[in-house]
């Protein structure tokens, strides 16, 4: 497992973990990879400094440490992202079991919702970046659902 800082082209920055730097770029080029404030999917690793633990930033070994791998750290890197993808389909569940799917009026209902003019309820579906750029301007809480797909209605 490999964790990258990216940025979106909005200028957002966030983490995601990858299983190795190849799925970040196969997930990247199918546009797979999006940012969670606005659900850009034109999205670039940022530069990153390595993290060291505080124990060997302790023990004066910032430079020319060797890194080594156990024996089972790809049986622990898979284990993760089984984990991490179970999660991922347990809040996409709730989101579809416990919210109203509005399609591509979800701009205008998440709106609506916050003036007063529509009944107070979960919802979900599309809208486009810029719709998101609004709503969140207008300081309505909005955020995107990890691997959510637009619904066959």
């Amino acid at each position: 497992m490999i964790l990258y800082d990216l940025r979106c082209s909005q200028g957002h920055k966030f983490e995601a973990w990858f299983k190795d730097s190849g799925s970040y770029d196969k997930q990247a080029k199918r546009g797979d990879v999006e940012c969670p404030v606005c659900s850009d999917t034109s999205v670039e690793k940022a530069i990153m400094a390595p993290r060291l633990s505080s124990s060997t930033r302790k023990k004066g070994l910032e430079h020319d440490t060797p890194i080594s791998r156990g024996p089972h750290s790809d049986e622990r890197a898979s284990e993760v992202a089984r984990e991490i993808l179970d999660a991922v389909g347990k809040v996409q569940r709730h989101v579809e079991e416990n919210c109203d799917y509005v399609g591509d009026k979800f701009a205008d209902e998440a709106r609506a919702i916050h003036h007063g003019d529509s009944e107070e309820r979960g919802i979900y579906g599309e809208a486009t970046k810029s719709e998101v750029e609004d709503l969140l301007d207008e300081d309505i809480p909005v955020m995107p659902v990890p691997g959510m797909k637009r619904k066959n209605s």
